[in-house]
Formats: C-alpha cells, structure tokens, sequence
C-alpha cells in the first residue's frame, strides 16, 4: 500500500531522528514528507518505532494511506515523479 506520511515537529533532535528513521523506509519528497510503498507489518514496525521518538503533545505526524485509484489523482507540478514500488529483481 503507498502511504504519504507529513510531520512537524519543532525539536531538531526529535525531527532529526524521525527522518532518519522515514528514510530507511520511503523517499523523502519533500522536506518534511515522505512516500512510502509498505505491506502492514513493515507499516506497524514504521509507526512503532516512530511513536518512541514523537511526542503527541508537542509534535504532529501524519500518515496518509492512498489506494491505486486515488494515487492516479495525484497531481504534481516539479519535483521528482511520485515514488514507484521498489521491486528489484537478482539474476
């Protein structure tokens, strides 16, 4: 399933390591948002580790899951194209 997830967090320590951790997962789009193409266990090991690191009543952190149809509607002006799967094949 392809997920958008967002975040504001004020803390450099804290946004430091929530994007570290996101881009061991998914492509950074833009500063603060992520694409990730994730099954639910790699989804439920993401948010878990980053709910060690956010703090609820401080941060925001936002996670968005798209279906094919909805990823079709996407429309985007630059920036680089919208994240593919990232299958790869070993011969």
């Amino acid at each position: 399933m392809f997920y958008a997830i967002s975040y504001d967090i004020s803390d450099d320590s804290r946004r430091n390591s929530i994007s570290k951790i996101l881009e061991r997962y998914g492509t950074r789009v833009q500063y603060s948002l992520f694409e990730c193409n994730l099954d639910i266990d790699k989804l439920t090991e993401l948010l878990q580790k980053l709910e060690e690191v956010i703090k609820a009543d401080e941060d925001s952190l936002r996670c968005y899951s798209m279906c094919n149809s909805c990823l079709e509607n996407v429309r985007r002006v630059g920036g680089p194209p919208i994240t593919s799967d990232s299958a790869f094949f070993v011969v």
